[in-house]
């Protein structure tokens, strides 16, 4: 009969992701660039929301925008025609960035000169969550569309945030979705997450996003913040 072994792991599989993790924050923290990492399922309006945000702080800080998919750079390409500095990233069929892969976009884009950089990652509520990419801070998106149910089916996407941010509020008279009972569900899991409902095609909401965003990036960068 064959013998059973039994390892013990005592290292996080995650071990040598968090270290570049670590030294991606304290570069940027040494460059004073503040990173979001922006994570949603496909079609929530993450580009929508990004491209109205960079022209509500344009004037402000200098911004910059690393578009991770797959394939394809039709995102990338959105940004360039709205003259927002970006980048495309290729994961070589990865569902997510990892740090890694932000290290290495982060030196080929040259990003020590921006205030305000954004990753936006691949469309999923899995994946994205499972890696910690450096950035200073994780915002999630989730659209009136795909249900106040998403909570309770992706937790780990809500622990990990800082911003969680309800779009498309505009559409609520054609889907069901309960406001009350998101923000109870989002706070089981992450009692600290500060939510936003917005809708970027209509502007309801977006002053709101912007005033709490301009006062933590230019808390960042004028202060001395440790991470």
């Amino acid at each position: 009969m064959a013998e059973l072994k039994i390892i013990d792991v005592n290292q996080s599989v995650y071990a040598a992701n968090d270290d570049i993790a670590r030294n991606v924050r304290k570069q940027l923290l040494e460059n004073k660039t503040f990173m979001i990492n922006l994570m949603a399922s496909p079609g929530s309006g993450k580009t929508t929301l990004l491209l109205n945000t960079i022209k509500s702080l344009k004037d402000k800080y200098k911004i910059g925008v690393m578009e991770a998919d797959i394939e394809a750079s039709v995102d990338a390409q959105k940004m360039l025609d709205a003259g927002v500095r970006s980048i495309q990233v290729h994961t070589g069929g990865e569902c997510a960035m990892d740090a890694q892969m932000t290290q290495q976009a982060i030196n080929e884009f040259q990003t020590k000169d921006l205030d305000l950089l954004f990753l936006e990652n691949i469309g999923n509520l899995v994946c994205p969550a499972e890696q910690d990419t450096g950035a200073i801070t994780n915002i999630a998106i989730l659209s009136i569309p795909e249900g106040d149910d998403k909570p309770l089916k992706y937790p780990l996407m809500f622990k990990v945030c800082d911003v969680v941010i309800i779009s498309k509020i505009d559409t609520r008279d054609y889907f069901s979705f309960d406001d009350q009972a998101v923000v109870e569900r989002i706070h089981y899991h992450n009692p600290n997450a500060k939510i936003f409902f917005l809708s970027a095609k209509t502007g309801e909401g977006m002053d709101q996003w912007i005033e709490y965003l301009d006062k933590l990036v230019k808390k960042f960068i004028c202060e001395k913040v440790s991470i």
